[in-house]
């Protein structure tokens, strides 16, 4: 079993930045590969971006292409999403999540592929 726990969200005025955090445990954690998604008011839970195992590999979605930038610290269990150039549209909660199976490229951009779920940290972008 693996607990995720997100932290780092929080009121930004567009324009701004935020680091999101998340800090996993119960299972050797470079045995996951992990992603961050989000879901804004009345909308489905959307991929944001992902990253493989050892962190060499990461995928993002177009929205957020050149602003967010997904990293990961095996050595302190935790993955990270820096945020920059925030806008009203990056408004949501943001869940990370994390998948043990060996995963194609596609795979990654995937809600059903993650099979642990944070409790999600709401990020709410002030215009």
């Amino acid at each position: 079993q693996v607990q995720l726990v997100e932290s780092g969200g929080g009121l930004v005025q567009a324009g701004g930045s935020l680091r999101l955090s998340c800090a996993a445990s119960g299972r050797t954690f470079s045995s996951l590969a992990m992603g961050w998604f989000r879901q804004a008011p009345g909308k489905e839970r959307e991929f944001v971006a992902a990253i493989t195992r050892s962190g060499g590999t990461t995928y993002y979605t177009d929205s957020v292409k050149g602003r967010f930038t997904i990293s990961r610290d095996n050595a302190k269990n935790t993955v990270y999403l820096l945020m920059n150039s925030l806008n009203a549209e990056d408004t949501a909660v943001y869940y990370c999540a994390g998948s043990q199976a060996y995963l194609a490229w596609s795979d990654y951009y995937t809600r059903r592929t993650y099979n642990y779920w944070g409790q999600g940290t709401q990020v709410t972008v002030s215009s």
